[in-house]
């Protein structure tokens, strides 16, 4: 690999990152059943969003509670990914790795379940 200080700015190269990251997110969708579950999960949101007619602020708030949550699942899977390589056999640590990184997925995921209740629990109660 070529000294990245002495590697001169390229538009290839950048257009090429993009589409190596394009994959990559391509691979996320296809492979991790739990990311389907996420984005249901959004698309509902988003549609609550849209009912309640919610604030900007509360907007920015769900969309960065949702990238968490993506994030942190995209991160679990190219963890596992390379865990199931790496460690085709068990192991501890490999099992501690994937748990530590699936346990850090569920912390994304309360933590946005908790911005949603906050937004989204005074509106439902006012309805009754």
């Amino acid at each position: 690999m070529a000294d990245q200080k002495s590697e001169k700015f390229s538009i290839v190269k950048r257009a090429e990152s993009f589409t190596h990251a394009f994959r990559g997110i391509g691979i996320f969708i296809k492979s991790t059943h739990n990311a389907w579950i996420h984005l249901v999960i959004l698309a509902g949101v988003i549609v609550l969003g849209f009912v309640f007619e919610i604030e900007r602020s509360e907007w920015l708030a769900l969309v960065l509670a949702a990238g968490l949550v993506l994030v942190s699942e995209a991160f679990n899977t190219a963890i596992e990914i390379d865990m199931n390589l790496t460690s085709p056999e068990y192991h501890p640590y490999a099992r501690d790795t994937k748990d530590v990184a699936a346990g850090a997925v569920l912390i994304s995921a309360v933590t946005a379940g908790i911005v949603g209740l906050i937004i989204f629990l005074p509106r439902i109660f006012a309805l009754f």
